[in-house]
C-alpha cells in the first residue's frame, strides 16, 4: 500500500498515471519515442498514502513531470504539487503539468469521446509533453 512503480524507464520526461489512463500513457510513449523523446512511465497506484520516494525520483531525474488522472481539479495532481512543494522540488528544475477531468458536466457519450473532450487521450499527453519540453 502506498507504493507506485515504474513501468518503463526514460530520461526526458516522467508521466505519472493515477487510474485507468495507463493505456493512453503507453500509446503516448510510442509517439514520443518516434519524436526522439525518452519518457519514463510510472503508475502511482495510490493517491493516499502518496509514494513520495517515487515522486522525488521522477522530479529530480527528469526535465518535466506530467500527472494524468481521471479526477477533477483538487485531486491527485494537487496532492503531487503539495508533496513537491513540501520537499523543495518546485524550484523550476523540473517543469510540472497536471492533467485531469474538466470541472464541468460532461454529456454522455462513448468513453473515447468523453476523454477526447476532456483532453486526456494519448494525443493530448503528447502535446503536453512537447509543450513542456520546448
Amino acid at each position: 500500500i502506498g507504493k507506485g512503480y515504474i513501468v518503463k524507464d526514460g530520461t526526458d520526461v516522467a508521466i505519472l498515471n493515477y487510474g485507468a489512463r495507463m493505456g493512453e500513457c503507453l500509446a503516448a510513449d510510442e509517439t514520443l519515442t518516434q519524436k526522439g523523446i525518452s519518457a519514463t512511465i510510472a503508475d502511482a497506484r495510490f493517491a493516499k498514502p502518496l509514494d513520495v520516494e517515487l515522486l522525488t525520483q521522477l522530479a529530480k531525474n527528469h526535465k518535466a513531470l506530467i500527472t494524468i488522472e481521471e479526477g477533477s481539479i483538487g485531486g491527485f495532481g494537487s496532492f503531487i504539487l503539495h508533496a513537491l512543494n513540501d520537499n523543495g522540488l518546485l524550484d523550476g528544475k523540473c517543469k510540472i503539468k497536471t492533467m485531469y477531468l474538466p470541472d464541468i458536466f460532461q454529456d454522455q457519450d462513448t468513453p473515447y469521446k468523453q476523454y477526447e473532450d476532456a483532453k486526456l487521450n494519448a494525443s493530448h499527453i503528447v502535446n503536453a509533453v512537447t509543450s513542456l519540453l520546448k
